[in-house]
């Protein structure tokens, strides 16, 4: 989807600020934050994908004033809410708690149901389907499609409609814009695509430079000669 997360090539922003020996987390609400997101993934509550496309519909300003891992916790509170494991109710009534006994270890939370059963880390031998059999060789010319999905995409924006060139097969992977929406994972031959940095950027771009993007096969077009 177009959103204010997909920042790639616009302007304004100002330069990156690097915070120099980071820590990995600034507070240790941030260390619970990636946990509940990790145990969630893990558990079946919600798959990586719908965490990711749950970033992405927060408010623009909101995602913009929002540090990294707040933006985590408003992913995951919508994942479970949405796939119903928490109500809004309950959420409320625990944050009311908080506020009202803030040095007061909080009760346990009511038990959350169990998701269905996920399969198996490794499927039986036989079981999986053989690798599709990729449309594009290396070396070949592609172009991308210039589409805007109203859902979870991994095509930037920035590099729709352009020409780039098959660096790599990475193989069959799980296609992230069905995932996301549980429509399953129906996977396809997954690329490198090596574009130009002045066919993305135009001619202010540095001559000469170039990136990588790891692109699904559906993304893509043969280019024309």
């Amino acid at each position: 989807m177009n959103g204010v997360h997909d920042l790639g090539g616009m302007h304004g922003f100002g330069p990156i600020e690097r915070e120099i020996n980071e820590p990995l987390f600034h507070a240790p609400w941030e260390g619970r934050v990636r946990s509940m997101m990790t145990l969630s993934v893990e558990r079946g509550y919600f798959s990586l994908d719908a965490f990711r496309h749950g970033i992405e519909r927060m408010a623009p300003a909101e995602y913009l004033r929002a540090p990294y891992f707040e933006r985590w916790l408003t992913s995951v509170e919508r994942n479970l809410i949405e796939h119903g494991f928490l109500s809004h109710e309950e959420m409320e009534t625990r944050i009311a708690w908080l506020r009202d006994h803030p040095a007061t270890e909080p009760p346990p939370a009511s038990a959350a149901p169990s998701p269905a059963p996920s399969p198996p880390l490794a499927p039986p031998p036989g079981s999986t389907p053989p690798p599709l059999a990729p449309r594009f060789a290396v070396g070949d010319p592609v172009v991308t499609r210039n589409v805007h999905p109203t859902g979870h995409t991994r095509l930037p924006r920035y590099a729709r409609g352009k020409r780039g060139i098959i660096d790599r097969q990475h193989g069959t992977h799980l296609f992230p814009d069905t995932n996301a929406h549980g429509l399953g994972e129906q996977p396809q031959p997954l690329y490198i695509v090596r574009f130009a940095a002045q066919e993305l950027w135009g001619e202010s771009a540095e001559s000469g430079g170039a990136v990588s993007l790891d692109l699904w096969e559906s993304y893509l077009e043969p280019a024309p000669a």
